[in-house]
């Protein structure tokens, strides 16, 4: 299928475009309506129920300073990441537009039918946090889009969200109402299904020539810059993203503190492996990205519970190591012997430490007491009541630890037939000579047009790793 392909999607493109966004116009008539804290009626009647006074009681208050670091998350900080490539900046932000603009409609509907689906009046009702969760639903497929970076046209891309926003929402609805696990950060249910399924699609989207586009498959000196500025808005952010659905009080206070502790002990143990890594000792941009964010992932579990401060290093100490280890090594691993192209190491930034994170946190669970949280404490903390109130802390460690198991097979199951779907030659794709290049899918200003071979130095993996 190479160099048939052909790029050209004036017809593919506008058409999904138009048409998802008609049908988000008809099923958000059908379906969608303002909850009681953001219809006018509504609050004015819940006021008098609940006997409130002030509208600073408003949900809205609590929520609106998470939420918009999670936005600036989703929008700046993944799309900023995906700017390292030295000819797919433009791709890399833009098409993260894209897809995260489509898929938190998308996710408002799907979360909507599954967790606030009226069954009287048929229907879904939203407020400042079904925001917050669409927004964490798009981050499961942007995880994956880094995977595919480069190698797929953006009519696959919304495709690759439209299914992993549909995925995501049952395995988060198995995983969080079913087995209910606690999981406010999703190391499980965003980041070990997002990587997983990244990877499974571009495992079955295997290029056996790319090579033939691996001069553009690295960075030049001001990409890697702008990838950096990506990399400090979700280092910064990460506590917001942690907490930002956790319980109000102690439990977002506490998820914050675990979240900010773990972060920095890992930007030190990131920063060592990175320089230990290299014959000269010199530091490598790619790991200090991307691995000195593992520690949020690997805290989206259990930095809602009574992890500790210590504990919460520990788990950043570890993840600085594990991630970084992870980019020098286990990258150029899975592509040499797995066939598994992983542009921008997601494996080692998602799914590994997502996993991670799902098993520390069924630990931290397991290891829960009465004495340590309070009677009261350990029911608000893990939801233990209603038909859950005689879950023991084991039980529910065990539980932790399955719904960790059910987003990989999701991840992994879901990722390989979607990539079956993606192999259809209708959907515009560059071929293998011209992927990891802006041209194909973008009107680029006339400047640039030759990069200056003083500039070019291939990271990511390339040149530098022929022969482990």
């Amino acid at each position: 299928v190479s160099s048939a392909n052909n790029t050209y999607i004036r017809v593919s493109l506008p058409a999904v475009c138009f048409v998802w966004q008609i049908a988000m116009v008809i099923l958000f008539g059908v379906f969608i309506r303002y909850d009681e804290e953001s219809d006018e009626k509504g609050w004015h009647e819940f006021k008098r129920s609940h006997n409130i006074t002030s509208n600073i009681e408003n949900d809205f208050y609590f929520r609106y300073p998470s939420f918009q670091d999670v936005h600036v998350m989703i929008f700046v900080g993944f799309g900023f990441l995906m700017t390292f490539l030295k000819r797919y900046s433009f791709g890399g932000v833009g098409f993260n537009f894209l897809i995260a603009a489509f898929g938190l409609q998308w996710a408002l509907l799907m979360q909507g039918w599954f967790h606030s689906l009226d069954p009287v009046t048929g229907k879904i009702t939203i407020g400042i946090e079904s925001l917050i969760n669409a927004d964490f639903c798009c981050a499961g497929s942007l995880i994956a889009y880094g995977a595919l970076l480069g190698k797929v046209s953006p009519v696959q891309l919304m495709i690759v969200t439209l299914f992993g926003v549909t995925l995501f929402a049952v395995e988060e609805y198995i995983i969080l109402d079913l087995l209910h696990c606690r999981d406010a950060g999703g190391s499980m249910v965003i980041h070990t299904f997002g990587g997983y399924y990244g990877l499974a699609i571009s495992w079955v989207l295997y290029r056996p020539n790319l090579n033939l586009s691996k001069r553009l498959n690295g960075s030049v000196y001001h990409s890697d810059l702008f990838a950096m500025i990506g990399a400090l808005f979700l280092w910064m952010f990460w506590p917001s993203f942690n907490s930002a659905i956790t319980n109000h009080g102690a439990g977002q206070h506490r998820t914050v503190i675990n979240t900010y502790l773990s972060l920095a002990a890992c930007v030190l143990t990131t920063f060592a492996i990175s320089s230990m890594g290299q014959k000269k000792g010199k530091l490598d941009m790619v790991h200090i990205q991307n691995a000195s964010l593992a520690a949020g992932v690997a805290m989206g579990t259990s930095a809602e519970f009574m992890i500790t401060p210590y504990g919460s290093i520990i788990v950043g100490f570890c993840c600085g190591i594990i991630s970084t280890f992870g980019y020098l090594y286990v990258t150029p691993f899975l592509e040499k012997r797995l066939k598994l192209q992983d542009t921008c190491g997601i494996h080692n930034l998602h799914a590994v430490p997502g996993m991670l994170g799902g098993f520390v946190g069924a630990i931290v669970a397991a290891a829960a007491t009465e004495e340590v949280y309070g009677k009261e404490g350990l029911v608000e903390t893990f939801g233990l009541s209603g038909k859950f109130e005689n879950r023991s802390m084991s039980t529910q460690g065990a539980y932790q630890a399955a719904g960790t198991c059910v987003a990989i097979a999701f991840g992994l199951v879901g990722g390989v037939c979607v990539g079956f779907i993606l192999r259809f030659p209708l959907w515009g794709d560059p071929a293998d000579d011209f992927c990891f290049d802006d041209e194909a899918y973008w009107e680029l200003p006339e400047d640039e047009e030759t990069i200056p071979p003083v500039l070019e130095y291939n990271n990511h993996m390339i040149n530098k790793h022929q022969d482990t």
